[in-house]
């Protein structure tokens, strides 16, 4: 777990520099590729992903290693083909695993929050789950086991294939010629994140195209169709927490809704978007069926709410990267109190970023949360002074001073939005909201 954590202090600065550079070149081009509220969820989400990942919130139902030990027919030694061939074979578990996560209702839960934004860019990328709580993408690397690729190897390689999987999420970059036929570029993977009928459900390749155009479910870009994206039931909110667990959440009523016994267990491993019949008719739910004038949310948060959660975003990067420097020197079962700390944080200023009427008592709980911290350690944030002084006391006043904010802000939003409806009163979308 040390390695990934110092991995990660490297990976995280690298990803936020791309995604500065992917702003300025489209500035430059004249592009519009990101909103600001939109990278600050997709941030914030990426945040809470490496948190739960970091502290190991999560249930591995097969190990690589158990399967390693129990299914190899041959012992090979690590050399620069087993590294081949554990990359391909992650590959083609990570293609079924996607493609799973897509096709059957239980597991879009796990996948959704990538799929959430209605833009395109670097930062989406980090949209990742923390609603997958059993892992069990060993069971599809079975040919590496019984090759006997050593489990050391698969884990050197895995955060690499991860990681690969960053740069395609970018309109700025088209078609890419002879590389089209066997890799996953940014033009396969457009069509993969549009809601579009001709592309839903295409191009679940990570870094082969090949595994679609083998499996039956490739789709080139079409010059005609200009993708949309994200999913057809929008999520509207902002909040990286609420998103992970809304398909879920419908399940669960669904079910708890069906007359039918067969249905209340069906539901979960039927195609995605399956509903009881009686249900649909009872409780519609409204879906995109429009693409040619798809409006994307937008909570109108204003400039304040806008820097204001760019503050606490760097606010809790800042305190995440002092988590994994210090890892080991906090311990079990602090890093899990820090980690519920940073998960609280992010709840509470993207309820913000929403315009929630209950986001001043999130900041409440949090800044009651980060005091109580504080208290319990005999007035330090975890030995945080040691490195930097007087930041216990920096913290403890920006937790106090983000509950007056949360109650502040939304006032002047609402007052500043008010005076833009006078000013406009024959804009049409305006009147709306």
């Amino acid at each position: 777990m040390a390695t990934y954590e110092s991995v990660l202090l490297i990976a995280i600065p690298f990803f936020v520099l791309l995604i500065g550079i992917e702003a300025f070149a489209a500035w430059r081009m004249g592009r519009k590729v990101n909103r600001a509220a939109d990278v600050i969820s997709s941030l914030s989400s990426g945040v809470t992903n490496i948190v739960k990942d970091v502290l190991g919130l999560g249930i591995v139902i097969v190990s690589y290693a158990w399967l390693v030990d129990h299914l190899a027919i041959y012992e090979i030694k690590a050399s620069w083909l087993v590294y081949f061939i554990a990359f391909i074979v992650i590959d083609f578990a990570g293609y079924w695993m996607h493609r799973i996560s897509h096709e059957i209702n239980l597991f879009w839960n796990r996948h959704i929050i990538h799929h959430s934004s209605e833009e395109f860019n670097l930062s989406c990328a980090l949209r990742q789950s923390i609603s997958e709580v059993f892992s069990f993408i060993a069971i599809f690397m079975v040919p590496a086991a019984l090759l006997g690729v050593p489990a050391k190897v698969i884990t050197i390689i895995a955060p690499l294939h991860l990681f690969a999987q960053f740069w395609y999420h970018t309109r700025l970059i088209g078609k890419m010629g002879f590389l089209e036929t066997f890799l996953v570029t940014p033009s396969h993977h457009r069509v993969h994140h549009a809601m579009n009928p001709e592309y839903l459900d295409k191009n679940y390749g990570q870094i082969f195209i090949l595994w679609d155009k083998w499996f039956g479910t490739f789709q080139k870009e079409l010059p005609d169709v200009a993708p949309v994206y994200g999913v057809k039931r929008p999520v509207k909110t902002w909040n990286p927490i609420l998103i992970n667990f809304q398909h879920f959440w419908m399940l669960l009523t669904d079910a708890f809704r069906a007359r039918s016994f067969w249905d209340k267990l069906r539901i979960w491993f039927m195609p995605t978007g399956w509903r009881p019949k009686d249900v649909a008719e009872k409780y519609p739910v409204k879906i995109v069926e429009d693409f040619g004038h798809f409006e994307k949310f937008d909570s109108k948060p204003g400039k304040g709410i806008l820097i204001w959660a760019w503050v606490q975003l760097l606010f809790t990067l800042g305190l995440m990267l002092y988590l994994f420097a210090q890892f080991a020197e906090i311990g079990f079962p602090g890093v899990l109190i820090y980690g519920a700390f940073l998960f609280t944080g992010v709840f509470a200023y993207t309820s913000l970023l929403d315009r929630a009427s209950y986001a001043p008592i999130a900041e409440l709980v949090r800044a009651a949360f980060g005091l109580g911290i504080i208290y319990s350690l005999d007035g330090s944030w975890y030995g945080i002074d040691l490195f930097i002084p007087y930041s216990t006391y920096i913290i403890a006043a920006f937790l106090i001073l983000s509950v007056f904010a949360a109650v502040i802000l939304p006032k002047q939003s609402a007052r500043f939005t008010g005076s833009a409806l006078k000013m406009n009163p024959s804009s049409k979308r305006e009147q709306v909201k």
